[in-house]
């Protein structure tokens, strides 16, 4: 129905049918989105796989369920999903929210100003124009849409404390419920990636009662070691 639909919207679309059937697909040709079922056959659930994904590319993820609690939304945003949409829903809704994440991705990709095209900061790189991010050892770091969004707008806004609602205005992520935990979700994700010991960050620190304070200080290409 959601092929079908989609593809009668201009878009070209491509099924899985189990998990065993999306890897194949996800490694023989490359996608704009994709949207995953959080029940489906497989060696794995729509979680497992949707990790799996993010592991190894930045391609935004749209999570489908029937179950649309608050928790099951943010464990689906934590492992790497940019939206999360409950059943029963409607096509228009989901027409939507796939032009949303592919828009998003484009502005943020044809937004960044010439100046600010490279970011440096406690030896990492953040290309904003390739939307490519580089750790100290010199490695690319797969990030999904919104991770790349959160770790912009914490580079260009070192030494801030950040609250939740800046975040959610600047990362474009003011949805319908516009609850906290999207943020949170996050923040969570980007320091698994950037932090040495996320249980423990130094990069990220937390302003109780506040938001988020980014404590790595910008650097220039030349003044790295």
């Amino acid at each position: 129905m959601l092929a079908q639909y989609l593809g009668e919207e201009g878009f070209d679309v491509d099924v899985a049918g189990s998990s065993s059937q999306m890897r194949a697909r996800m490694a023989g040709a490359k996608f704009d989105a994709v949207l995953l079922d959080l029940v489906m056959p497989g060696d794995c659930d729509g979680l497992q796989l949707a990790r799996e994904i993010r592991s190894g590319s930045d391609v935004p993820i749209i999570m489908l369920s029937g179950r649309d609690d608050v928790m099951d939304r943010v464990v689906g945003l934590e492992v790497g999903a940019d939206d999360y949409i409950g059943k029963p829903f409607h096509l228009r809704e989901v027409l939507a929210r796939v032009r949303t994440v592919l828009r998003r991705r484009t502005v943020s990709n044809e937004a960044a100003p010439p100046e600010a095209g490279v970011l440096f900061f406690a030896g990492w790189r953040l290309d904003v124009e390739r939307r490519a991010v580089t750790n100290p050892a010199g490695d690319e770091v797969a990030m999904s849409t919104g991770e790349f969004d959160m770790l912009h707008v914490f580079a260009t806004h070192a030494g801030r404390v950040m609250t939740r609602d800046m975040l959610m205005d600047l990362t474009h992520k003011r949805g319908r419920d516009g609850f906290d935990r999207t943020i949170d979700a996050l923040i969570v994700r980007l320091r698994r990636k950037i932090e040495t010991d996320a249980a423990n960050p130094s990069l990220i620190k937390s302003v109780r009662g506040v938001g988020y304070l980014f404590t790595a200080r910008p650097e220039t290409a030349s003044g790295r070691s």
